[in-house]
Order: structure tokens, then C-alpha cells, then sequence
């Protein structure tokens, strides 16, 4: 790391609490390589390993990865069932490390979507690490926000019709305590990997007031000084969240 980028790193100051990564780019990584799809999804451990523990050096409490997006449903079976069955074999790696890293693990999205098997890794997952205080690590699985964000408005309805409660004491407050991460902070800063710049259906009531940071880098080849250097360019930015700073 340069000089300068490690002296403003060290300054905690305006560190954000919660970064989201949209892992962008596996499929055109393996691509350029002649590889099977699923090679690039493979090589992306290193990526998310590098990540965390970058997100630990700098004391960044939240990060949520988009691991699975509801969109991603429609791609080839054959395709699916790969990644599902990396997601098991990754589940059963790495409990263990993850668990000595003292990182908690918390799943959002439709999660009754998946099958049983990698349903009860998640669970194992998170109940092994509940308890767990260095980093949440948040795996956003069969996740999209507006799916999320009708599910929510459903609750809400039905405890309007069932009395319990007033159309009036409906606010911003009330809808976030019934949305999947009703327990995370919001996102300060939205990183997304491939050059592409879009949320894509991803944390969309979170990413409210967010950050974006794109880069051309691929997900398999994004390393902790990329994180770093996304961390940066954040600490540089003054964020208003619609206010007028003096």
C-alpha cells in the first residue's frame, strides 16, 4: 500500500459502518480464460477472504455481499445447481475459519427458495456464529430488494387490518423494522465490481443515501488493496443526505 493511501486509512475518521459489494464479473473473468463458468465463481473465494479481512483492519462492522440475486433464478439449470453446490462445499470449508475469525453470519432474501441442504448450512452458519462480535457478514442469498420491499409492505397491511396498527404511526422507522435487515445499519457505501453501474435490485430502501463506487476491476481479481482504495475515495466525499453543510 502507498504511503499516503495507509496514512489516510489509519485516520479513522469517517469510516463507513456498512459497505455493500455487488460481485460483478466471475462469468466474463472465466471467459478471458477459456474457463468454465463456474471457474470464476471458484476463484472469487479469494476475492471475499481478501475483502472481510480488509473490512476488519479498518473497522468496518457491516458488509453485505449479493451472493444470489432473485434474478439469478432464470439462469441455466446447470449453472445453478453448480453454484449451489459450491455454496455447500464452501458452507463446509470454512465454518470453522469463519467462526475462529469471530465473524457473525447473517442470511437475507428468500431463503425458502433454496433447497434444503444449503437452507441448513445457512442455519449452522448462523447459529454457530450468532454470537460472534469482530464483523457481520451479511450473504445476501435469492435476494431482491423489491421483493423484499412487498414483503414488507404486506406485514404492514395486515397489521393495519388486524387493529394493530394505525395508518397514521406508518413511517421510514416502521417500514425498516419490517425489511429483511430491520437489525443492520444502512449502507454508507455500494461498491460494484466490472465496470457496470447499476444497483441491479440490490438494497434499494438501504442504498437510499449510499455511496457508489464502480471500478473496471472483475470480482475475481478485487483484493483488499481495491477495497481500500473504494475506502479512499469514500473518506474523500462529503455526504449530505440532502442537508446544506456549512
Amino acid at each position: 500500500m502507498n504511503t499516503r493511501l495507509e496514512k489516510n486509512l489509519n485516520n479513522n475518521d469517517n469510516i463507513p459502518k456498512h459497505v455493500a459489494i455487488i460481485m460483478d464479473g466471475n462469468r466474463r473473468w472465466a471467459k478471458k480464460r477459456g474457463k468454465l463458468r463456474i471457474c470464476g465463481y471458484k476463484h472469487s473465494i479469494h476475492s471475499i477472504k481478501d475483502t472481510i479481512n480488509g473490512c476488519k483492519e479498518l473497522g468496518i462492522p457491516y458488509i453485505t455481499l449479493y451472493v444470489f440475486s432473485s434474478e439469478n433464478w432464470h439462469r441455466p439449470k446447470e449453472e445453478i445447481d453448480q453454484l449451489m453446490n459450491l455454496f455447500h462445499s464452501y458452507f463446509k470449508q470454512y465454518l470453522k475459519e469463519i467462526d475462529d475469525s469471530n465473524i457473525r453470519i447473517i442470511a437475507i432474501g428468500e431463503l425458502k427458495k433454496l433447497s434444503n441442504h444449503i437452507q441448513k448450512d445457512l442455519f449452522l452458519f448462523i447459529n454457530k456464529t450468532k454470537h460472534n462480535t469482530s464483523i457481520t457478514l451479511v450473504l445476501a442469498l435469492s435476494y431482491g430488494s423489491k421483493i423484499e420491499i412487498i414483503e414488507a409492505t404486506k406485514k404492514i397491511v395486515k397489521q393495519v387490518l388486524n387493529g394493530c396498527l394505525s395508518i397514521e404511526n406508518i413511517d421510514d422507522s416502521l417500514f425498516q423494522q419490517n425489511l429483511y435487515t430491520k437489525d443492520i445499519p444502512d449502507v454508507d457505501l455500494v461498491i460494484r465490481t466490472s465496470g457496470e453501474q447499476r444497483l441491479s435490485n440490490f438494497l434499494l430502501w438501504q442504498s437510499a443515501y449510499a455511496e457508489l463506487y464502480f471500478t473496471d476491476i472483475l470480482w475475481p481479481d478485487f483484493r483488499k488493496q481495491d477495497l481500500f482504495a473504494a475506502i479512499e475515495n469514500y473518506k474523500r466525499r462529503k455526504r449530505r443526505f440532502g442537508k446544506i453543510t456549512e
